[in-house]
């Protein structure tokens, strides 16, 4: 794991880290490496690529809630949809505890979540559980994704830019073009730093995008490359900035 990764995790120094991971290997507790520091011995099994989903939830969590609220607001009782696995997209569980939807989600939490706080009706995808991610993900083709149409698709992804949506593992890719390609619809729910990030995968074109939620810093160059590709942007204000707002008008 990246020092970056481990100071979001503990929310302890980067020099504190480093110095930490010096003392670790020098005991061979754990192998330093270039960036960070691995296990002497790694799992055998093999994750996805990209920081664990305890470490997502905590990074940017209020920019997270207002865009999930705003996802929700554009569902109506009774629709059909599909809520891909995330940390945004898990946001999503909170107001959606009052609503009675139909929902598809490769996520083991949100599908967790809304069975015990809602009364939406819950399909889940089969296939692999993915701890680290708490995603679902199924490597055949004729898997009961196939079976579920849904009006809108809601996600998050690692980094939007000119090409599209990016991901980091090429499972995921094959995992959620699948899923794309069972909605009307795509809603892409990013906070405004993914407009800066960049990955090695494309997963589609902006063209196939419906709408991007993202936060009130999204910057005017990422505005204008959603408007040049004809995606609608909607921005999400926090509580308190929505607070804020009512009270000076």
């Amino acid at each position: 794991m990246g020092v970056v990764d481990l100071c979001s995790l503990t929310g302890a120094s980067e020099a504190t880290i480093r110095r930490d991971i010096a003392t670790l290997d020098s005991k061979k507790k754990l192998r330093r490496v270039r960036g960070g520091a691995e296990a002497i011995t790694p799992p055998q099994f093999v994750g996805l690529a990209g920081r664990p989903f305890i470490v997502n939830e905590t990074i940017r969590i209020k920019e997270k809630q207002a865009i999930a609220r705003k996802a929700v607001d554009l569902c109506a009782d009774g629709d059909p949809i599909i809520i891909n696995g995330g940390t945004t997209t898990f946001q999503m569980v909170h107001p959606l505890a009052s609503r009675r939807l139909q929902v598809f989600t490769n996520s083991f939490p949100i599908a967790e979540h809304l069975l015990k706080n809602s009364k939406n009706t819950m399909m889940l995808s089969g296939g692999t559980i993915y701890r680290e991610q708490n995603i679902i993900l199924s490597p055949f083709d004729n898997d009961v994704t196939r079976n579920f149409y849904a009006k809108r698709m809601f996600m998050g992804a690692q980094g939007v830019g000119p090409l599209g949506l990016m991901e980091a593992d090429p499972l995921l890719i094959q995992a959620e073009q699948k899923l794309i390609g069972q909605a009307e619809e795509l809603i892409v729910l990013v906070d405004s730093s993914k407009f800066e990030n960049r990955s090695s995968l494309v997963l589609c074109p902006l063209a196939r995008i419906t709408s991007v939620i993202t936060d009130e810093k999204v910057s005017d160059k990422a505005a204008s490359m959603l408007e040049a590709a004809d995606v609608n942007l909607i921005i999400a204000q926090s509580r308190a900035d929505q607070i804020e707002e009512e009270a000076a008008s």
